[in-house]
């Protein structure tokens, strides 16, 4: 049976994503700003985020996948699809769900930077520390969570409780 305990509510989320959202449109102000979005996660966080930010962007997506079945990170990253717009010189924001044990977004940042852009920064719903194994400089986070197993708001279990409107911990 599985247990599912609110962390972060409604309006939490909401009020935090203003704020993070503010701070990114004064910090690009003036910038070639693309948001590229970790898929599946990020997408209702991404959504909300975008429209927050009171400047000029362009939106792209990515896909990426290291949780295979289960609650445990595989050692293994692929990319189930790449950015399709050009980032020659413009300013990314990659926008993340969580950012968990680092080794999928360190992945997913090297490939970008071969693709030479001006900048590249990192803009995260929820930082948690519990299983980081590759230290990464995150510049914006709405939320850090230290421990347990989240779904709720893009976040899932085996592709399930993406719809839920707040975070839980998932007890089994």
């Amino acid at each position: 049976m599985v247990e599912l305990k609110k962390v972060l509510s409604e309006e939490n989320i909401k009020d935090r994503i203003e704020r993070v959202a503010k701070q990114i449109s004064s910090d690009y102000k003036d910038k070639n700003l693309v948001l590229i979005g970790i898929l599946k996660g990020s997408f209702i966080f991404m959504a909300d985020l975008m429209r927050h930010i009171n400047i000029p962007l362009i939106a792209d997506f990515m896909g990426a996948s290291s949780y295979h079945q289960g609650t445990s990170p595989s050692e293994t990253v692929k990319i189930t699809k790449d950015i399709t717009v050009d980032i020659k010189g413009k300013d990314v924001l990659v926008i993340e769900d969580i950012i968990d044990t680092g080794r999928t977004l360190s992945f997913l940042l090297n490939h970008l930077k071969s693709f030479e852009p001006a900048s590249i920064k990192i803009c995260t719903h929820i930082k948690k520390n519990e299983r980081r194994e590759i230290d990464i400089h995150i510049d914006y986070a709405c939320h850090t969570i230290e421990k347990g197993f989240l779904v709720g708001y893009g976040l899932d279990y085996n592709e399930a409780y993406r719809n839920l409107p707040e975070i839980y911990h998932m007890k089994f």
